[in-house]
């Protein structure tokens, strides 16, 4: 959905700050703050933890008034997670509410804790130790292998107010760092010292850069290479409040506006264990339904159902994959939620078409906003103002606008509100049976600014009005109270705007009186959360969400797309980053609208986007009204491109769902930076305009206008050519690798060492899983020795929970090796493998890359004996593969050898053995 701030008039004004390379806020002319002194520390007898007492030094009037005693809390959590909590002594603060990111809970304040004296100077655990200076106060916490200090206070002071809490860290100029998002970040996905880093959800369009955006993640991942081994770790300072971060390559700095000092460090040392302890405390990112990773197509424009009906058949007739239809607000009656234009959208005919997609395996989602139309006539409306579910003000339900015109906002934090969302969910699932949700809008997004009142003068919103966005109501900016206008300007939207501009305003109130000015960042994760309570509810079955704003532990309910960007080839480039930010972010199913969301993407910038888009973890095409039409089928050499794309992207949908798996059980990403697999290559470390899906299949777009080449870097070893296994690129060095890539064409490479399921694809998923697996070993090209591995998850992906049921799914892993040139063997453990049995499952070829010569004397065994279930297998004949680019060493040849005919069944173990007749 458009972004309020951005219409396609405001478009040339919103991009004025996009360039700004430094923070506006005044500087204050008296020091900020002289710190605290460390008076006691005592060891929690009960609940472990150290738990001490600051005094402060000396109090400054900048920002406000110091907060005199202070309550350190340290506790190793886990062997690799340590927290040290920083609030005020006295009086409780604002944090994270715990029953919306549960997590272990501090002493309570003024609670007579069996204690002892703590006399030393750290405090170790089994990965991490803090240690700490008593006056000024400072610490530090170490990695206990090697003492490597990963965050040190002392560099600056720290300052605790009401309203302005500041910390900084030394850091290494060696360090590099990622996360602390969302923004879009021009630079790519390594932090750049000196670029802007404010969090505070806002709804700005993501074509500005270096901008606080929809989402609010305050966790930061830190990589270092040091004697030539990679380490990494993380930093979360977890508080909702808006912030600005500072990081000038050597130094960085947290100045926020609320809330307490409540850091947690993971210590990693891989990339990957990070974001699996990072996910263990925040929430498993969501489970997927298989569908969810097919293609998806919407826009904002598709004005009746006629129009949706010839969209689906268009793919049909272009023989173009989809497996999931899309409205925006256009299925509405007055853009009102949980309506259906009785005209456009009539329900009977909506309910005969969605009979007709259903039968054949697709899926129907629609957006809903969280504004609900102030209309005495409406019954969301009638409902909601009986339970009093809406957000206050001055004791009244807070007025704003979006596009129904004037709305109240549901407060997800009060319990009668998500009891009321759920119910109105309920209703419209029974009115019309969606099978996902969007949320949208939802930082939340407010055409107007403070206090409002419907116009006396005026129909608001204005009938027949082409600028919806424009402000009707009668409103007064709110200045006169510190929530509103508070001592510390955060750099908000690029600019230092008021932080009630655009949305609620921050004097407002929620459920027990809290403030909006605490809450704000958090309103689109409690609305993902009630959501989701409400479509696991329904049926029982796993929820799809689509969110725009997110916080810390949205991935746990909701996917995300990258929000509004443009139809140009730097969006192209910057969706990348993003992506790959959102793993770390721990909402690992993300995507950016495909071809661009505002008009208007070219011919060949659709062909390039579309051959990136179609290796998103989220893959969906998506335009405004004012775009012209872009579906995939619109111009031939795009739907070419669709084809070959999507095309490989629904062979390797079980992959994908396996990658799904890993993200819910372990966090890990499934669109990743290279270095998480190759963290010692350190020329990986800025790269951003490739990726990997997984561990081994690298994603090598086009990403600029009227080139058929690409430059592009491989860690060392064998790449093969996804789309032309003959073909392989062996790299040696940190030299990038020019690829052909005709304009149809994307560069997708498996690295050796890999086992890599696949199927035969299909035009819809549910036809695509029901269709053989084959299985591609790859061993390093021309070797005498290799191993290789590889898994693949199946279950019916309709249970809420994804993980192993015996009967309900299955998880095999697939293992082959290659000894002496000649010997080459594959097989497979089993878990759980009843369920695959059920669905017929089989595998019907083993193609195995990189070896040298021709196979013969095949063996196979299954669960241990011969089996008729290979009984025509047979070995293909073997093809030639040639090097694509070869880096760094002489040519050396190699084949390709198919074992076909085969009937295996996936939940059996089975084992294959050949010999290779290599003529020296």
């Amino acid at each position: 959905m458009l972004s309020s701030s951005t219409s396609p008039l405001h478009l040339a004004l919103c991009c004025v700050t996009l360039l700004s390379l430094h923070f506006c806020a005044a500087v204050p002319t008296t020091k900020v703050g002289f710190g605290y002194r460390l008076v006691s520390i005592e060891e929690n007898r009960n609940g472990g933890g150290l738990i001490g007492h600051l005094q402060l030094k000396q109090s400054t009037s900048a920002y406000g008034p110091d907060i005199p005693h202070l309550r350190l809390f340290v506790k190793h959590e886990t062997k690799d997670r340590l927290r040290v909590h920083i609030t005020d002594a006295e009086e409780g603060r604002w944090e994270v509410p715990y029953n919306l990111l549960p997590r272990e809970q501090p002493p309570p304040l003024g609670s007579k804790a069996s204690t002892t004296p703590f006399t030393a100077s750290e405090y170790a655990g089994d990965e991490l130790i803090f240690s700490y200076t008593s006056d000024p106060f400072t610490f530090a916490v170490k990695r206990k292998a090697n003492e490597q200090t990963l965050f040190d206070s002392s560099c600056g002071t720290i300052v605790f107010k009401d309203q302005y809490l500041e910390i900084s860290t030394h850091l290494p100029k060696t360090a590099s760092l990622y996360g602390l998002g969302e923004n879009t970040q021009p630079g790519g996905i390594r932090l750049r010292p000196s670029d802007p880093y404010t969090l505070y959800t806002t709804d700005i369009s993501a074509i500005n850069l270096n901008s606080d955006l929809y989402g609010s993640h305050p966790v930061y991942m830190d990589l270092r290479n040091e004697g030539g081994e990679a380490a990494a770790h993380a930093v979360l300072l977890l508080n909702s409040n808006g912030m600005d971060v500072l990081y000038t390559g050597t130094e960085l700095t947290y100045k926020v506006i609320g809330g307490v000092l409540d850091f947690y460090f993971f210590a990693g040392p891989s990339p990957l264990a990070v974001v699996d302890q990072y996910t263990a405390l925040i929430g498993r990112p969501a489970p997927m339904p298989y569908w969810a990773l097919g293609f998806h197509q919407c826009r904002w424009g598709y004005k009746n159902l006629s129009v949706v009906e010839g969209v689906v058949e268009g793919y049909k007739k272009a023989r173009i994959p989809l497996d999931v239809i899309w409205n925006d607000d256009d299925h509405m009656d007055a853009a009102k939620d949980f309506t259906l234009d009785p005209v456009n959208y009539p329900r009977p005919k909506l309910l005969d078409f969605l009979s007709r997609i259903h039968s054949q395996g697709m899926k129907y989602i629609v957006l809903i906003d969280p504004g609900i139309a102030v209309n005495s006539s409406y019954g969301v409306y009638q409902r909601g103002m009986a339970k009093d579910v809406f957000i206050k003000y001055e004791g009244k339900p807070y007025l704003a606008q979006v596009w129904p015109g004037p709305v109240y906002f549901p407060d997800y934090l009060n319990p009668n509100g998500v009891a009321w969302w759920v119910d109105e969910i309920a209703r419209f699932h029974e009115l019309v049976p969606v099978d996902g949700l969007w949320i949208d809008m939802n930082e939340a997004s407010n055409f107007c600014t403070g206090k409002c009142e419907l116009p006396a003068n005026q129909s608001c919103p204005v009938p027949g009005s082409k600028t919806p966005w424009i402000c009707c109501l009668d409103c007064k900016n709110i200045t006169n109270t510190r929530w509103d206008d508070p001592p510390y300007k955060i750099n908000a939207s690029g600019s230092q705007a008021p932080l009630g501009s655009k949305t609620i305003a921050t004097s407002a109130t929620h459920y027990g009186g809290i403030l909006e000015y605490n809450a704000h960042s958090l309103y689109g994760f409690s609305q993902a959360i009630a959501t989701h309570e409400a479509l696991q509810g329904l049926q029982g079955k796993r929820p799809f969400i689509l969110s725009r704003s997110t916080f810390v532990g949205s991935g746990a309910y909701a996917a995300h797309w990258t929000g509004d960007n443009k139809g140009n080839w730097v969006n192209l480039r910057y969706s990348i980053s993003t992506v790959l930010n959102f793993g770390l972010f721990g909402m690992p199913m993300v995507g950016s609208d495909i071809c661009g969301f505002y008009p208007a993407p070219t011919e060949e910038l659709c062909n390039r986007w579309i051959q990136l888009g179609a290796f998103y973890p989220f893959s969906r095409d998506h335009a405004n009204f004012a775009s012209p039409r872009q579906e995939l089928y619109v111009w031939d050499s795009v739907a070419k491109s669709a084809r070959n794309a999507l095309g490989m992207r629904y062979k390797l949908l079980p992959y994908l769902y396996t990658l799904n798996y890993e993200a819910h059980t372990s966090g890990a990403p499934m669109a990743r930076a290279v270095f998480f697999s190759f963290p010692n290559f350190t020329a990986s470390y800025g790269l951003s305009t490739q990726f990997l899906l997984g561990s081994s299949v690298m994603v090598s777009p086009v990403l600029n206008k009227a080139k058929t080449k690409v430059k592009a870097m491989f860690p060392p070893g064998t790449w093969y050519n996804l789309f032309d296994m003959t073909k392989a690129v062996i790299s040696k060095d940190e030299r990038y690798i020019t690829l052909d890539a005709p304009l149809n064409e994307i560069n997708v490479h498996v690295y050796q060492n890999t086992i890599l399921p696949m199927q035969r694809g299909g035009m819809i998923s549910k036809e695509a899983r029901a269709t053989p697996f084959t299985l591609i070993v790859s061993f390093p090209f021309g070797a005498a020795e290799g191993d290789a591995r590889g898994s693949v998850y199946v279950d019916d992906d309709e249970r809420p929970e994804m993980k192993l049921v015996d009967g309900e799914s299955s998880y095999i892993e697939f293992y082959a090796s290659l000894r002496e040139k000649t010997t080459v063997t594959v097989w497979s453990q089993v878990e759980m493998g009843r369920f695959s049995l059920q669905k017929g499952l089989l595998i019907e070829k083993v193609r195995v890359l990189g070896l040298k010569g021709s196979g013969q004397a095949l063996v196979i065994e299954v669960d241990g004996e011969a089996s008729a279930d290979a009984s025509g297998a047979y070995i293909a004949e073997t093809s030639p593969m040639h090097q694509e680019k070869v880096e760094g060493g002489n040519s050396r040849s190699s084949t390709v050898v198919e074992v076909a005919g085969l009937s295996l069944p996936l939940g059996k173990k089975f084992s294959m053995t050949w010999k290779m007749g290599i003529n020296e």
